[in-house]
């Protein structure tokens, strides 16, 4: 592990850990779906990936998500935590994360995986541009059909479980 990585990570751990009133401020599923919908989530990942991913409406998560571009990411909310789907059904990768508010930046921590922590800036709008290059994209079925998840449902049904 690289010293600025090391450093990276450290700094992520104090900030949480710097005031306790901070370290409280959790987000509820309503205050992340307000700050992330219609905006872009920016930022890197404890072991160093950089992400940009504009969250649409429609559940598509436009960008790129750390390893490469999106290509049938999508996101929701599920019990006040942010939820992402990548790749086909079979095979499918589904990541999920409470959100901390510190101060300007927020802090996503994965909840099974402490290695894709982030510490994360939310950019009014789609700045960056990004788009689904004109491929097709619905999130409904992806979400629905994720592991776990049974019977398919509409995307704001399945966020409301």
């Amino acid at each position: 592990m690289s010293l600025r990585l090391l450093l990276g990570a450290l700094g992520l751990h104090l900030l949480a850990l710097a005031s306790p009133a901070l370290a409280q401020q959790f987000l509820s599923g309503e205050e992340i779906r307000g700050a992330f919908e219609g905006n872009t989530v920016a930022g890197r990942f404890i072991i160093g990936n950089r992400f940009s991913e504009y969250h649409a409406a429609d559940g598509r998560a436009l960008g790129y998500g750390g390893w490469a571009e999106n290509t049938d990411a999508c996101w929701t909310v599920r019990d006040d935590k942010v939820c992402y789907y990548y790749g086909p059904l079979t095979g499918r990768v589904v990541h999920c994360y409470t959100v901390q508010a510190v101060g300007r930046l927020h802090i996503l921590r994965h909840v099974t995986d402490s290695r894709l922590t982030s510490a994360v800036a939310i950019e009014p709008g789609n700045p960056r541009h990004h788009s689904d290059h004109g491929r097709p994209w619905h999130c409904d079925g992806l979400i629905s059909q994720a592991p776990g998840q049974g019977m398919a449902m509409s995307r704001r049904l399945a966020a409301a479980r």
